[in-house]
C-alpha cells in the first residue's frame, strides 16, 4: 500500500455537481480528497482485503447464529428482551440482507485487523462504489494513472444483481431522516441502484411514515409499506414509540432485524470468544470481565451502539486518555478492544472500509483522519490496482 499526491481534476466542482455528490464539503472543509490516491497490488486486494473480509463475515453469520439461540448474548448485547423472538425469527428465515462495512487497520505487513463491522447503516457507499470509480476512469483518461490500472470495486454490479433477487410484487421504500444531506445522497444512489435492477421504488422520510388501521406502516398517501430500505438505525427503531410494531413482521426492512446482532459494538468481543487468536481480530471484552490484553498495553472504549466514532476513547497501558471523541453515546454499556493504531501517512491515519454485499467482499473505500478516531467527516481518498 503506497500512498502518493496526484493531480486534482480542474473541473472537480462542477463533476461533483453533476454527478449529485452534494457532501463533497462537509462544514467547509474537504471530504472528498482526490488530492492522493493509494496504490495497490492484486495481490494484496486479494489475499489481504478479500480474502480476510470473506472469512470474517462468515465467522460473523456463525456469531448470529449462537446469539439468537442464547440469551444471554442477547442480554450481553444490550437487546430489549421484547425483540428476541422477532430477531430469531428473522434469522431463521433468512430475511434477505443488502450490504455491511468492515473497518479494518493494516500497516501492510501483517494481516488486517477488524476494528467494528458497520453492519446496518454503514455510509460512504456513493463514495466507494460509484464516484471513486468515476476518479479513476478519468484519471486513466488524463494520464493520472497508468492506463491498466483498476480498482477494487464491483459494489455497484453487485448492488444492482441484489437488489433484482431480492424484488417482490410491493414498491420498495427508501427511508432516512430529514435534513442530513450524506444520508439522503446515499438513499438517492441506491434508489437509483434498485430502479436499475428492475423495482419500483419510492421515498419517505423516517418522520413521514405513518401509522395505520391494525398497525401497519403508511405513506403520505395512506398506501401501506410491505418492504422498505431505511439507513436508521436498527436500536433506534427498536426505541421509538412504534418499534415493537417490528415484532409483527409486518413490513419487510432492509436491513433485516437479525443485522441487529452485527450492527452492536458487543460483536468484537463475541467474535474473539468463539474465534479467539484469529489473526484478523484484535483481543476484545465485555465492560466487566476480565481483560484480554497484557498488563500495560493500550487498549478501545467503545459504546455498543457508538456510530461515527461517538463517544470513543483510546487508553494507553497506564489508564491516561489518548484520544477522544464526544458524541451521544456516553450513557450505553461499553466494550474494550486491544488498541492498534492506524497507519499514519503524513499527517493523516488511514482506515480501509471493506465491503460486503450479499454475503461477498466486493470493494473498499479509504478513509483519513489527523486523529487516531475516524469520524463522519473524515476525509474519502480514492484507491487503485497497479501491479
Amino acid at each position: 500500500m503506497l500512498r502518493h499526491d496526484v493531480a486534482v481534476r480542474p473541473d472537480l466542482e462542477r463533476i461533483a455537481r453533476d454527478h449529485g455528490f452534494d457532501f463533497h464539503i462537509i462544514d467547509n472543509e474537504v471530504y472528498w480528497d482526490e488530492s492522493r490516491a493509494y496504490r495497490f497490488t492484486l495481490r494484496q486486494i486479494e489475499e489481504q482485503i478479500e480474502k480476510p473480509t470473506a472469512e470474517l463475515h462468515q465467522m460473523c453469520l456463525e456469531v448470529v447464529d449462537r446469539a439468537v439461540a442464547d440469551e444471554a448474548i442477547l442480554r450481553q448485547l444490550a437487546i430489549p428482551p421484547l425483540y428476541w423472538d422477532a430477531i430469531a425469527e428473522s434469522w431463521r428465515t433468512r430475511d434477505p440482507s443488502l450490504y455491511g462495512r468492515m473497518d479494518f487497520v493494516w500497516c501492510g505487513k501483517d494481516p488486517v485487523k477488524l476494528l467494528e463491522y458497520n453492519a446496518d447503516t454503514p455510509t460512504s457507499l456513493y463514495e466507494s462504489a460509484y464516484f471513486q470509480w468515476l476518479w479513476m476512469e478519468d484519471a486513466r483518461r488524463n494520464g493520472t494513472l497508468p492506463r491498466d490500472a483498476d480498482q477494487y470495486n464491483a459494489i455497484q454490479d453487485k448492488l444492482i444483481a441484489r437488489f433484482a433477487e431480492i424484488q417482490s410484487r410491493h414498491p420498495l421504500y427508501f427511508c432516512c431522516c430529514k435534513g442530513t444531506e450524506e444520508d439522503r445522497g446515499t438513499v438517492l444512489y441506491l434508489e437509483d441502484c434498485a430502479r436499475q435492477a428492475g423495482l419500483d421504488t419510492r421515498f419517505i422520510y423516517i418522520e413521514d411514515v405513518g401509522l395505520g388501521l391494525g398497525g401497519v406502516l403508511t405513506d403520505l398517501d395512506d398506501n401501506v409499506i410491505r418492504q422498505a430500505f431505511k439507513l436508521y438505525p436498527l436500536e433506534w427503531m427498536m426505541r421509538d414509540e412504534n418499534g415493537p410494531l417490528l415484532c409483527k413482521r409486518r413490513e419487510q426492512w432492509l436491513e433485516p432485524l437479525w443485522k441487529s446482532v452485527l450492527s452492536n459494538k458487543g460483536l468484537l468481543p463475541l467474535l474473539w470468544r468463539f474465534f479467539p487468536n484469529h489473526p484478523n481480530l484484535l483481543p476484545a471484552w465485555f465492560d466487566g470481565e476480565k481483560p484480554q490484553i497484557a498488563a500495560g498495553a493500550s487498549y478501545v472504549r467503545k459504546p455498543l451502539f457508538s456510530r461515527e466514532g461517538g463517544n470513543v476513547t483510546l487508553f494507553d497501558g497506564a489508564h491516561n486518555v489518548i484520544d477522544h471523541e464526544e458524541g451521544d453515546y456516553g450513557e450505553e454499556p461499553m466494550i474494550y478492544q486491544a488498541f492498534q493504531p492506524l497507519p499514519r501517512f503524513g499527517d493523516s491515519y488511514t482506515l480501509i472500509g471493506s465491503w460486503v454485499v450479499d454475503d461477498e467482499a466486493v470493494g473498499m473505500g479509504i478513509r483519513e483522519d489527523c486523529t487516531l478516531i475516524t469520524k463522519d467527516t473524515s476525509r474519502f481518498v480514492p484507491h487503485y490496482i497497479a501491479g
